[in-house]
């Protein structure tokens, strides 16, 4: 399976408590909520193409927590999304036990996270899915797991907040592959990572121009 990251994230990137105030308030986080008044249809055929593709899903315990909380009590037969959450396998990064919600879940442990991922990565299947779960997604990121990245870039800034892309974090150049603008103006984003290549403003024959490196950039 490929390893996916769908998150939603504001123009300066927080991910953090996109669904509501009280969503997630670790670090004294108080502008929970910023996406839902950008979110329209366009997002919503965005995220459901997201899900046409799951095999799986990999949550942190915060996320798999509020998602259990939530989507087991809409029943809707017409909303994918949660008919996905609620029959997909689930994979649960934790040390504790996760309860009764769903009988598909299985730990895995914070300590062997990564090697167990590198062998679910490997099973048959379209895509093992990570959502919202910024802090686990950030980890696949500076490990250098993730084989898509899925973005929906919210026309606001929040400030503080938890990020995907921190300081210090690898290099990457991204192929969009597809991109979109929403009718509220909400970007949606999907990328595949390549290899850190950069290029030289040089001035050619009197005319401006671009000379890419003869060689890419390590990460």
């Amino acid at each position: 399976m490929k390893l996916s990251i769908n998150l939603f994230t504001t123009l300066d990137g927080v991910s953090q408590a996109p669904g509501g105030a009280e969503e997630d308030t670790r670090g004294g986080f108080t502008r929970g909520g910023w996406l839902l008044p950008h979110f329209d249809e366009g997002c919503g055929k965005a995220v459901d193409e997201w899900y046409r593709h799951a095999s799986a899903l990999l949550l942190g315990r915060h996320t798999y927590d509020t998602f259990a909380g939530h989507w087991p009590l809409v029943t809707d037969p017409d909303d994918r999304v949660a008919a996905a959450i609620n029959t997909l396998r689930k994979y649960v990064v934790t040390s504790s036990p996760t309860g009764e919600t769903w009988a598909d879940t299985t730990t895995v442990l914070d300590s062997d996270a990564l090697d167990r991922i590198r062998d679910l990565k490997a099973r048959d299947g379209d895509e093992l899915q990570v959502h919202g779960s910024v802090r686990l997604a950030r980890s696949l990121h500076e490990a250098g797991l993730v084989d898509i990245y899925r973005l929906l870039v919210a026309p606001v800034v929040v400030g503080s907040g938890s990020r995907l892309l921190e300081a210090g974090g690898p290099a990457h150049s991204l192929t969009v592959t597809s991109g979109t603008i929403t009718a509220s103006g909400v970007t949606s984003l999907v990328m595949e990572p390549r290899e850190f290549v950069a290029a030289t403003a040089t001035v050619e024959d009197g005319k401006d121009s671009v000379s890419r490196d003869a060689h890419p950039l390590t990460p």
